[in-house]
């Protein structure tokens, strides 16, 4: 696909720098979603009507509908929307505070649902297009410390697979991405510690404290490779369900998937058991 019309949450920074820059490298235009407008000075100045912003809060749920709803009257046409827009919270369920859980599921996984909410009603009116979700490997793989965070990301995951099927008839698309880790800004700028309660110490839990206070992990992706191939699956019909990127992500989800599958082949005749009889 060249020369569309992109929706994005979050073009500030990490993925979604990345994907606003090389989309508008390449002709297409953006409509993009901040929380602060002045973050994208650089770019407006350079690509002006081809870069077309709001400013949105995830958590706020009217809002969302209200930034969808003028962008597609500015723009006329969304080819693509990519729900990107969000954050970790690192700490034990225990170390995380209520006001924190509340913001961590109101932004990732609330925020993602209320955005493809409000963009269905359009995608459908105009024929069609494509919904891209950011996930993680940590929607489909776990780390100690990382709960709340991956409650999200489960979450969205079983959303879009359920969508995909809803939408499909109005030629609507849907790709889940798992990323492993990339150099962006989200380990060390974007990600939020619980505050910590010395027990966990000896805990595994504490190792992504650890990672996030030391900030000296280099996480091994490459955001701008990732982001080349989230833009090179727009075109891919039918759209591709999941997408995997990072050695890390292919590792780590083959290996927990893999006993995930072995553990309920070991449990086939105890469900099975549960059945009444034929007869019945």
């Amino acid at each position: 696909m060249t020369q569309g019309t992109w929706l994005i949450t979050g073009v500030n920074s990490g993925f979604g720098r990345h994907l606003t820059e090389q989309l508008l490298a390449r002709g297409d235009r953006v409509a993009g979603t901040v929380r602060k407008i002045e973050a994208m000075h650089d770019l407006k100045m350079q690509y002006g009507e081809r870069l077309w912003l709001a400013e949105l809060d995830l958590t706020d749920a009217p809002a969302i509908r209200r930034v969808v709803d003028r962008a597609f009257e500015a723009l006329g046409r969304i080819d693509v929307v990519v729900s990107n827009a969000g954050y970790g919270l690192i700490g034990a369920a225990e170390e995380v505070t209520d006001e924190q859980i509340v913001h961590q599921i109101n932004t990732n996984l609330l925020g993602s649902i209320q955005l493809v909410r409000a963009i269905l009603p359009h995608l459908r009116a105009q024929g069609g297009g494509r919904i891209m979700q950011l996930s993680s490997m940590g929607g489909q793989a776990t780390f100690p410390g990382g709960s709340l965070y991956h409650a999200t990301k489960w979450g969205i995951e079983g959303f879009i697979d359920s969508v995909a099927q809803e939408v499909a008839v109005f030629n609507i698309g849907c790709t889940l991405v798992e990323p492993g880790g990339a150099r962006t800004d989200f380990r060390y700028r974007s990600s939020r510690l619980g505050p910590k309660i010395e027990a966990y110490s000896a805990s595994p839990a504490s190792i992504g404290r650890r990672i996030i206070e030391e900030g000296t992990s280099l996480s091994i992706g490459d955001p701008a490779r990732m982001a080349a191939i989230m833009i090179d699956s727009a075109a891919q019909n039918p759209a591709p369900k999941r997408i995997a990127l990072g050695s890390d992500a292919y590792t780590i989800m083959h290996k927990q998937l893999g006993e995930r599958l072995a553990a309920l082949e070991a449990q086939k005749d105890l469900a099975f058991s549960t059945d009444f009889p034929k007869q019945a």
